[in-house]
């Protein structure tokens, strides 16, 4: 199991949250490389997702657009879109995955390099997710990230329970 999750302290450039699955790790991190499966839950609420390219190894790269459902949705790429791009930089079966991402945008608040690095545990049977995204820039807002990721691992969750 992991230290428990403590809230964003303000000024703070990264999030961190532990989410609890009935799933075993294996599948988890299945959900984590599948394009189908990352499409369904890596999005929060509130948007659509489009994976444009995904190569799940070591190294492989991928593309991914948000999209806000709402028409008051501001972007990060165009008016209502988040585009970002990345690559796999370390996989760990079954333990963990760690990527590399940045937005495709013209803002310098909202530009630079991100890290995410998810790391899974066995718990009680089912799955600990430790969910960690750091060097968030400037522009994005730590509440609005944490948000995004609960959602986001409370679909993941939900799409793995399920089979």
């Amino acid at each position: 199991m992991f230290p428990s999750a403590n809230p964003i302290e303000a000024g703070v450039s990264s999030t961190r949250i532990t989410h609890r699955v009935n799933a075993p790790r294996a599948a988890v991190y299945r959900a984590l490389l599948d394009r189908q499966a990352v499409a369904t839950w890596m999005v929060p609420t509130g948007m659509t997702s489009q994976v444009h390219a995904f190569d799940p190894g070591e190294g492989g790269t991928f593309r991914i657009s948000l999209t806000y459902e709402a028409p008051t949705g501001t972007g990060k790429t165009t008016a209502q879109t988040d585009t970002y791009h990345g690559r796999f930089v370390k996989l760990v079966p079954n333990e963990q995955v760690v990527e590399r991402v940045e937005f495709e945008t013209n803002d310098p608040a909202l530009q630079g390099e991100m890290t995410i690095t998810i790391t899974l545990a066995d718990a009680d049977g089912g799955t600990e997710i430790l969910a960690v995204h750091d060097a968030l820039p400037p522009g994005v807002s730590a509440d609005d990230n944490e948000t995004g990721w609960r959602s986001s691992l409370a679909k993941l969750a939900s799409l793995v329970e399920t089979g």
